[in-house]
């Protein structure tokens, strides 16, 4: 049996608004203790291209002063699991973050987005907090079904349904550098 791994502290502040969460950070996250730390995660770039901001070229603090700046939060689901690898078909053990203390940690909180299926395992936890729960297609580069485009539209719905002041798109998705997918 593997070691007991231990998740990453909550990124909230008392202006986030859409809290973004995730089921457990991965082998590379938590080696570099950074959210979505492996570089062919989309996360950044899709959190950034709802700004039409590269975050990717900011450093891993200025990252999580900006997304607390724009009223959004980062957390897990798990606050602790086995697990080999990275996948989270292979979580086991897991025990549960508070996320009860979600409206004490984030009074402005508006809304709550679940970062793929695994973290969505949570939504009678926080669909019982009484905010809109939108369930996100995963940021994670093994979700290869979705395209860039599609999973930036559904990111973009879930910033809107939380309140967030999005700029308008100036430009197709695809025109912006970004992977794109079938």
């Amino acid at each position: 049996m593997t070691d007991r791994l231990q998740g990453l502290p909550p990124v909230i502040g008392p202006r986030t608004r859409l809290l973004l969460l995730g089921s457990f950070p991965g082998v590379a996250s938590l080696q570099a203790q950074q959210y979505y730390g492996h570089p062919r995660n989309h996360f950044w770039p899709l959190v950034g291209g709802l700004w039409q901001v590269d975050l990717k070229a900011l450093t891993y603090a200025h990252r999580l002063d900006w997304l607390l700046d724009h009223g959004l939060g980062l957390w897990d689901v798990y606050a602790s699991c086995r697990r080999a690898g990275s996948l989270d078909s292979a979580i086991r053990d897991a025990a549960f973050n508070d996320l009860a203390s979600l409206r004490r940690l984030a009074p402005a909180l508006a809304a709550i987005a679940h970062n793929g299926g695994e973290s969505a395992r949570a939504l009678r936890f926080t669909g019982a907090l009484g905010l809109p729960v939108f369930k996100l297609p995963s940021s994670s580069p093994a979700n290869a079904s979705w395209s860039f485009e599609r999973k930036l539209a559904a990111w973009r719905t879930a910033a809107l349904g939380a309140g967030l002041p999005l700029p308008a798109l100036t430009e197709p998705l695809s025109s912006r550098g970004e992977e794109t997918q079938p």
